[in-house]
């Protein structure tokens, strides 16, 4: 009789460990996939972070570059010409006829204030600025104001001369109606230091502008008439956009700026106001600015700019 209870013993002992076994391996199994549910949350929760904190910086970094992302309710849109007109320039047509196409098609846009303060420049570049504005008109029907800030003067008031109504303020500097040539004459001082420039034009006006070599009468003759000549058709459009608001008889190609009051007094300007005042009274919607603006110097400015853009348009 022992050797069957031996024989049950030992089979006894081998379930006790097959159990035993069973559940420290169900335990080792529950163990692994613990760690593994564990290891997968972290893994989430740091990309989650990692996703979060890149979210910030691009809005923060957005905001540096002068981005916005464009609000879902109706809006006056702000279109910024400041400094210098002119190519390359933030106030240039390669700047500003992108912002103005998105603008004037924006669905949520319903009217554009132009953001003027500009002592001018390049004519041609307000012109090309100018006659995209005049188009966007004809196709959208959406008003567009001008508001001159500290200065709207010579091309930016050319410029604003293309709106439906024309804002300064009272301490606002405006006008400064004709064209003018500079350039230096440094022909003395090469004499002086007995330095003499070689020189072969094609013709008597050619080289004219060439501050090393003195003007000759037929080239001053010939600068002053071409000043002149674009004088004119500044007078001429101003007269036109102008009709019925100015004085008659009055001299307003003299070159000279006025005041905000006064500008208003002889019919250079609409009213005064500031672009605060006027949209919540015209309109009672909040602005949004499109710029153009200064972009952050940082690494890779112009990539990361591009990359912003990008983003923004998908989020518009």
């Amino acid at each position: 009789m022992s050797k069957p209870d031996k024989k049950n013993d030992e089979l006894e002992q081998y379930d006790v460990n097959s159990i035993l076994a069973d559940h420290v391996l169900s335990d080792l199994l529950k163990e692994r996939r613990s760690e593994r549910r564990w290891r997968w949350i972290k893994r989430l929760a740091f990309s989650g972070m990692g996703v979060g904190l890149f979210a910030v910086y691009l809005a923060f970094y957005a905001s540096s570059l002068g981005y916005k992302l464009m609000p879902s309710a109706e809006i006056v849109a702000i279109v910024n010409v400041s400094g210098s007109i002119g190519a390359g320039q933030l106030a240039s047509a390669e700047e500003l006829v992108p912002v103005l196409e998105k603008v004037f098609h924006s669905p949520k846009v319903k009217a554009v204030a132009l953001n003027i303060d500009s002592p001018g420049g390049q004519p041609f570049e307000s012109e090309r600025i100018a006659e995209t504005l005049d188009r966007l008109k004809r196709e959208t029907g959406k008003i567009v104001y001008a508001f001159i800030g500290n200065t709207g003067a010579s091309a930016a008031y050319m410029l604003a001369l293309h709106a439906d109504r024309i804002i300064a303020g009272r301490y606002s500097m405006v006008g400064s109606i004709g064209a003018i040539i500079a350039g230096w004459d440094f022909h003395k001082l090469a004499e002086k230091w007995d330095i003499n420039q070689r020189i072969y034009a094609s013709g008597v006006h050619k080289n004219m502008l060439n501050p090393f070599a003195a003007m000759s009468k037929e080239s001053e003759e010939k600068a002053q008439q071409m000043v002149d000549q674009m004088a004119l058709v500044f007078a001429k459009e101003f007269q036109e956009k102008r009709k019925g608001k100015i004085r008659e008889g009055f001299n307003y190609t003299t070159g000279e700026i006025w005041g905000g009051e006064q500008a208003l007094e002889i019919g250079l300007i609409d009213e005064i106001g500031t672009i605060e005042s006027v949209v919540n009274r015209e309109w009672h919607l909040p602005t949004h600015d499109f710029g153009p603006t200064n972009k952050s110097k940082g690494f890779f400015p112009q990539f990361s700019a591009q990359i912003m853009k990008t983003v923004l348009s998908w989020a518009n």
